[in-house]
């Protein structure tokens, strides 16, 4: 790590150092700027005094800096590189006197064009030919198929290094593997990478040299708003008029006063004058502040990016790519000023069309070579499409024999790519960026990403809006998170109103979905809601305040989908005073259903309130199919019995009803008794409810209290890096192969060794040596078996009196021990009980395998070839 961060110090420092000289050098093309400017205000020049000028000004010379290296050479020995690096084949020397051709050709045709860009110096200052840069790649990964999640990665993986010029394209053009071990390049270096992996991706791309604007140049995109910040636009439907009905009851006359009316519209529409009018003032001095000063090097500014164009992988119209940013512009975008030139992996091209409003009017149909100038003839470059005038002039076969030849004999296939193959790690694909984190500022946003794992919470994005372009006023934060166990997923923190936000993935312990709280506290202003799915009863919103509970259902078996609960004031106690011991009083309970087809919409409940303090329960009935009103009953909740004990019974007034059609059925007195009598214990089930979903919300919070501190991360059982269980396993695993491989060393070394080197070298062993090495040995081993057992005895005998011991000091000291010395005693007892137990089986097995081991030594004794012809007369 020390050994890292002084690198990354190293590397920082050069940078330091890098951008002073940059700013330096500005500063003073700067300066000549505006002297030219204002000598060129204050006086007029004669013609002859402008050649003496124009003669000073060529004697002058302007010291261009170094080319800046981005090769660390800690990381990459260029002396290492392969043969292809450091030196050129035939084709590529004849594919480099080709371009040199075609560049003075290109000179001498365009000389108030610049030079082109066709054979920079790799790091081993050997020149190739842009196009043998390239090298198409198809990357393992399924997230690198599409361009965006190729343009995004390029993007955090790369580090900015600017052009040491910007006025002129690099003179040095690095390969992209080398890149991609150095993480950093300029914009060339980040085209190059993306159009290979682009073109191996199936797209049709090419890397584009020309002119951009400052903030595309520099990477700046302070005037650009956040992607994450817009939001999608919602369609909103047209409320479709209904058709006034023919019967319709017509509404009452209107008797206000038109005049009246007329003035208050006047009054509100100044107001709504003036506010518009505050906003456009407001609006404007945020664009004067917003405004970019102007550029003094304004369409000079050489940059490189990437083209797609449309045809391959379903792409409908072409479009360009910034590396830099990973961001798709349109082709005819303002911050595109001008092509030079661009390339693929076959082909070099140069446009020729001119550039003065930009490339808003460029065609590119690289097939027409009026529009643009193609270098290599005999590659699979795209047709200029021909109109049947053309066709018909085609259709001698002599004419297209003869122009067959003709491009043979002129055509050159271009080399393979001299670069060697592109990979990226497991490991660095998932870093991704520089020191596992990024920092991009936008207007009036700041983003952070960082690798995952990285922070210990799983943090792995940031996003904080402020309201000025200061960036000093917080507004709201958004953060991202991956790999979390309680499966938490964003967290939206709203500075103004004080909300918090969290979104959860499926598979949290309590089916979370969407958690909308100000404050972890109990019986406070929140929304919880669960993933439908999941729970068992349905639950799928929450909405809690400090008086009321609204829970949201779907799916349930008594179609229920609404509850309400009303509290009222707790009652004070001189006891706990926790949520959990004294619960709020129910004061109110309504329940919405779900029509049951199953049964009559005169019987099929659609609402029940439950009135605690008033003793009353409400029923409201489902409405049939074309009435207008639905059937009502309402139950006085009395007591069975009276103060005397006296059985109440049920009496008609305590039962109001009110039926759509009573003359087809009426409900008896028994009917209403049993109804009633149903409805108590629904409603003690409603409370019970009610009371479990108050706990729930506890456990709920208390849950995400202890999350939020733990924030534990999961890992993969396929991650074998971070998962400890897996690497435990593979511990242990590699250590027993290692025990097993002693073992089976041990096994295969030579029992008689010690006892052979007692013996002169070289000398043949005698009858007698012979049956005395073998006594000696079989008495060695006897004796090691029995100071073995002797060794297992003492130890087994050691922690016998020691646990004696212990309990005698137990008995000694039991009156006056505490509760904690009883349990270290205790705790003492069974460890020493384990061990006694472990020695005594060891003992045991130990007297029973001797004889074996003892008997087996014997027979390889008498086996082995050095003594089986002495011993033979001894078995």
């Amino acid at each position: 790590m020390e050994v890292l961060r002084e690198k990354v110090e190293e590397e920082e420092a050069a940078e330091r150092e890098e951008a002073a000289e940059r700013a330096e050098w500005a500063e003073k093309m700067e300066k000549m700027m505006k002297t030219a400017e204002v000598s060129r205000e204050e006086s007029v020049l004669t013609q002859d005094e402008l050649r003496d000028l124009e003669k000073k000004l060529t004697a002058i010379e302007i010291p261009t800096p170094a080319e800046y290296s981005i090769i660390n050479k800690a990381l990459i020995d260029v002396t290492k590189l392969p043969a292809s690096y450091t030196s050129n084949s035939p084709k590529e020397e004849h594919l480099l006197q080709v371009a040199d051709n075609f560049s003075r050709q290109y000179s001498h045709l365009c000389p108030d064009r610049v030079p082109l860009f066709l054979y920079p110096l790799n790091e081993c200052n050997v020149p190739k030919f842009v196009s043998t840069t390239l090298r198409p790649t198809l990357m393992p990964y399924p997230e690198l198929y599409n361009w965006d999640t190729c343009a995004q990665f390029v993007s955090d993986f790369l580090t900015m290094v600017p052009l040491v010029d910007p006025l002129k394209p690099p003179t040095h053009l690095y390969s992209s593997s080398t890149v991609l071990k150095c993480q950093k390049g300029n914009c060339f270096d980040f085209s190059t990478l993306l159009c290979s992996m682009l073109i191996g991706s199936g797209y049709d791309a090419y890397c584009v040299n020309g002119y951009g604007s400052l903030d595309l140049c520099l990477m700046d995109l302070t005037r650009e708003v956040c992607p994450l910040t817009v939001k999608a636009k919602e369609t909103v439907k047209k409320k479709e008029k209904a058709m006034p009905k023919k019967y319709a009851v017509k509404p009452p006359r209107d008797l206000t006063s038109r005049f009246e009316q007329e003035q208050e519209e006047k009054r509100l529409q100044e107001i709504r004058n003036m506010e518009e009018k505050q906003r456009k003032e407001e609006e404007e001095r945020l664009l004067e502040e917003e405004k970019a000063k102007p550029d003094p090097l304004h369409g000079l500014r050489v940059h490189a990016w990437v083209l797609v164009l449309a045809g391959k992988r379903e792409v409908p119209e072409s479009f360009f790519i910034d590396a830099l940013t990973a961001r798709s512009y349109s082709t005819k975008d303002d911050h595109f000023l001008g092509i030079e030139s661009l390339w693929n992996h076959k082909n070099y091209w140069i446009n020729m069309q001119d550039c003065w409003n930009c490339c808003k009017d460029l065609i590119f149909d690289l097939g027409d070579p009026v529009r643009w100038e193609y270098m290599l003839l005999g590659t699979d470059k795209p047709h200029l499409s021909l109109t049947e005038e053309d066709d018909e002039g085609l259709d001698d076969d002599d004419d297209v024999e003869d122009l067959g030849k003709e491009e043979e004999e002129k055509s050159f296939d271009m080399p393979p790519s001299w670069v060697s193959q592109i990979k990226i790690t497991p490991e660095e694909f998932e870093t991704r960026y520089s020191n596992g984190k990024k920092v991009i500022q936008y207007k009036k946003a700041q983003l952070e990403k960082w690798a995952p794992y990285l922070n210990n919470n799983g943090l792995v994005c940031r996003l904080t809006i402020y309201e000025d372009i200061q960036c000093t006023k917080v507004l709201e934060i958004k953060e991202w998170y991956q790999n979390r166990a309680d499966m938490l997923e964003l967290k939206h923190i709203n500075k103004t109103t004080g909300l918090n936000v969290d979104y959860f993935k499926p598979g949290h312990p309590q089916a979370l979905r969407v958690h909308s709280y100000k404050t972890m506290l109990p019986e406070m202003d929140r929304v919880m809601e669960f993933y439908e799915m999941i729970r068992v009863d349905g639950l799928i919103k929450r909405e809690e305040t400090p008086m009321t509970m609204t829970e949201s259902y779907q799916g349930r078996s008594d179609f229920l989908s609404y509850r309400h609960i009303n509290f009222g004031p707790r009652i004070k106690k001189l006891t706990q005073n926790s949520a959990e011991s004294n619960p709020r009083p129910m004061v109110k309970i309504t329940e919405r259903f779900f029509r049951n087809p199953a049964k009559p919409a005169d019987e099929d409940v659609a609402e029940r309130v439950f009135l605690m303090l008033e003793e009353r329960i409400q029923l409201r009935y489902h409405c049939r199919d074309d009435y207008i009103t639905a059937s009502k009953r309402e139950f006085l909740r009395r007591t069975e019995v009276d103060s005397k004990g006296n059985k109440i019974i049920m009496t008609p007034d305590m039962c109001i009803s009110f039926e759509v059609e009573p003359m087809e059925h009426t409900k008896k007195l028994l009917y209403q008794y049993e109804t009633l009598i149903q409805l108590k214990n629904e409603e003690k089930l409603s409370r019970h409810q009610a009371w479990e979903s108050e706990l729930e919300v506890l456990e709920i919070l208390k849950l995400r209290e202890e999350e939020e501190e733990a924030h534990t991360l999961s890992i993969s059982i396929y991650d074998t890096k971070r998962n400890e269980k897996s690497k435990e396993y593979r511990e242990a695993m590699e250590r027993v192969l290692h025990e097993e491989h002693l073992r089976q060393v041990e096994a295969q070394l030579d029992y008689l060794a010690p006892f052979l080197a007692q013996l002169p070298p070289g000398e043949k062993l005698t009858r007698w040596q012979a049956v005395r090495l073998k006594d000696e040995c079989l008495s060695d081993f006897k004796q090691r078996l029995i100071n073995k057992a002797n060794l297992i005895q003492a130890r087994f005998e050691k922690e016998t009196q020691e646990l004696q011991k212990k309990q005698q000091w137990y008995q000694e000291n039991q009156v006056t021990l505490t509760s904690e010395d009883e349990d270290l005693y205790l705790s003492y007892c069974s460890q020493a009980m384990f061990r006694i137990r472990i020695l005594e089986q060891r003992l045991n097995r130990h007297k029973e395998l001797a004889p074996l081991k003892y008997l087996a030594l014997e027979e390889k004794l008498y086996k082995d070839p050095r003594l089986v012809d002495f011993v033979k007369g001894f078995v």
